[in-house]
């Protein structure tokens, strides 16, 4: 199993994504801008290949396991990242609540200069198990490049 993100569109403090699973388009993902010089909790991570692994430690895995009781084995974190810690797939609308994380979500809206993400939840629980299922794969990858489309 493969996973990808491919950067579609920017806009003014957001950048729209893409993520595939095997090759499959899963859901649309939400980033910050992608700047040159980082700015903690405002920039998009880096292309490049990383890997996936589930954190079970911290405020935001003790939260989702309380709203996704069933389906939480732990947060999707995105490791290798230089110069970012703790970067993790999950729900949010806006550039508001992503801290420098991609958040997922089934449609888009562009609004005031930019990007959200709609129906997140749902997306989270459509593409959490196919996740977990790639972070427990030794050597496990996930690309992310960027290929603006508009």
């Amino acid at each position: 199993m493969e996973s990808k993100i491919i950067r579609v569109a920017q806009a003014k403090e957001s950048t729209l994504s893409q993520l595939y699973i095997n090759g499959i388009f899963q859901c649309y993902l939400l980033e910050d801008k992608i700047r040159e010089v980082k700015i903690h909790s405002q920039t998009a991570i880096p292309t490049g290949v990383f890997g996936l692994k589930l954190n079970t430690h911290g405020a935001k895995n003790v939260n989702y396991k309380r709203v996704f009781a069933k389906q939480h084995e732990g947060m999707i974190e995105i490791v290798g990242l230089p110069n970012f810690n703790f970067v993790y797939i999950h729900v949010g609308n806006t550039i508001k609540d992503t801290a420098g994380c991609p958040l997922c979500g089934f449609g888009f809206q562009f609004l005031d200069g930019n990007y959200q993400v709609t129906q997140s939840i749902a997306a989270y629980k459509m593409i959490y198990p196919k996740l977990v299922a790639l972070a427990k794969i030794e050597n496990n990858k996930l690309t992310i490049e960027n290929n603006f489309q508009f």
